[in-house]
């Protein structure tokens, strides 16, 4: 019997799921503990699955419309949402006053340091 897609959240409550478990298939160890969550493993799984589907379709929302059949301004819109969602993720944990730029602008931070911010997100 295959197992059912991964999701974050609870199928009996609805409350938020955590990985606490991870195994290797081939020596078969387990290990236990709290591990975190990649930003995108946050949010709600039909965020992420249109993630999956905008990467799969080239980043293109017009080959998106195509394949799902509804319009462009309803994938467009719901990219909107997903950017949104992702912000929201990102700020509960980086704590941002202006922007990178901002920060390169006034002598705070060199350009290479920005540059291997921005390659992290």
């Amino acid at each position: 019997m295959a197992s059912p897609p991964p999701t974050n959240t609870c199928p009996y409550c609805d409350g938020p799921m955590r990985v606490t478990t991870m195994r290797c298939d081939g020596c078969e160890v387990d290990v236990a503990a709290a591990f975190p969550m990649f930003r995108v493993g946050n949010l709600p799984t039909e965020h992420q699955r249109f993630i999956e589907m905008f990467v799969l379709a080239g980043g293109n929302l017009k080959t998106m419309a195509e394949q799902t059949g509804v319009s462009y301004p309803t994938v467009r819109n719901r990219l909107d949402k997903v950017i949104v969602a992702l912000r929201d993720e990102i700020a509960k944990t980086h704590k941002v006053k202006g922007t990178i730029l901002d920060a390169v602008d006034r002598g705070k931070m060199d350009a290479d340091e920005a540059a291997r911010i921005i390659k992290r997100v």
